[in-house]
């Protein structure tokens, strides 16, 4: 019987050397080598936007985060961060805003929306915020409104000029009323700054909606915009339904405001920290200490 019996056989797969081979040899593509433009909707190689992160088709300008901004607007070792202790509280106990809060935090580095200090621009003194769309999208609370304030009423102290670039989705519903309170409180201190004869900035980038537009983004001296920014109060679609009418193709966006006054000059990402200089020399060696009318 053992004639029937059945024999145990090794199987071999004739393929399988090749297989490994060819896992070998198979490519491997990061997915972070590659970005699309949402302006022109070019795809471009990320290593050659370059630090400053500007679309070399159509001149875009992608968000950068506040460090990534500093570093590149402030003369090297000249920037003083202040306030950075500054904790944002519950105000009215938005369910788990605490545990947002934290997560964000670990995940940007960063304590809240907005970076204030005090810097040089081209040799130039002048108190600077930078507000960072990284962190609940740039949105206004306590804390930012408070870090913007206490920057103002610093540089009425050391008499120095001040820059905002502002990001932001406006008010941060988080916090309600408080958020909204803001807005208010941040024009006061603007006035107080002005009042001393001193020169504010502001520097529109994308997007700038919201309370922000509505307030301090909009009352600097003189207002500038990165290209093709997204700047406006009320999203697209509800004005258009408001208004019953159809808006341009380029509504919101910093050319069209050029266009229309509401901002003063569109400068490239690239020449901004040379425009500053600027403008901080021209009008800081002709502004006095006395009030304005």
């Amino acid at each position: 019987m053992g004639l029937f019996k059945k024999k145990k056989y090794i199987h071999i797969n004739p393929n399988r050397e090749e297989s490994q081979r060819n896992n070998q040899k198979k490519p491997h593509v990061p997915d972070d080598m590659w970005t699309k433009c949402p302006n022109c909707k070019q795809t471009l190689y990320n290593k050659e936007l370059g630090s400053e992160k500007i679309c070399q088709h159509c001149g875009y300008c992608f968000r950068i985060t506040a460090t990534e901004r500093i570093e590149l607007t402030c003369d090297t070792g000249t920037f003083e961060e202040w306030d950075a202790e500054l904790e944002t509280e519950d105000p009215i106990d938005f369910p788990d805003y605490r545990e947002k809060i934290k997560k964000v935090q670990l995940k940007t580095g960063l304590k809240e929306a907005i970076v204030t200090g005090k810097c040089e621009i081209k040799g130039q003194r002048t108190v600077i915020g930078v507000m960072d769309t990284t962190f609940i999208m740039g949105s206004m609370g306590t804390v930012v409104g408070e870090k913007i304030t206490r920057a103002f009423e610093r540089a009425i102290q050391e008499k120095l000029p001040v820059i905002l670039y502002t990001a932001s989705g406006g008010a941060r519903m988080q916090e309600g009323i408080f958020s909204l309170m803001q807005m208010a409180k941040v024009s006061a201190a603007v006035k107080r700054h002005s009042n001393a004869g001193l020169l504010y900035i502001t520097v529109l980038t994308d997007p700038t909606t919201g309370g922000v537009t509505a307030s301090f983004a909009m009352q600097g001296d003189i207002i500038l915009a990165e290209p093709s920014a997204l700047i406006g109060f009320a999203g697209r679609r509800v004005i258009e339904q408001t208004i019953r009418q159809e808006l341009p193709d380029n509504f919101q966006k910093a050319e069209f405001l050029l266009e229309h006054g509401f901002v003063d000059q569109i400068v490239p990402r690239n020449e901004l920290p040379a425009s500053l200089g600027l403008l901080l020399r021209l009008h800081t060696e002709a502004e006095g200490g006395g009030e304005r009318e």
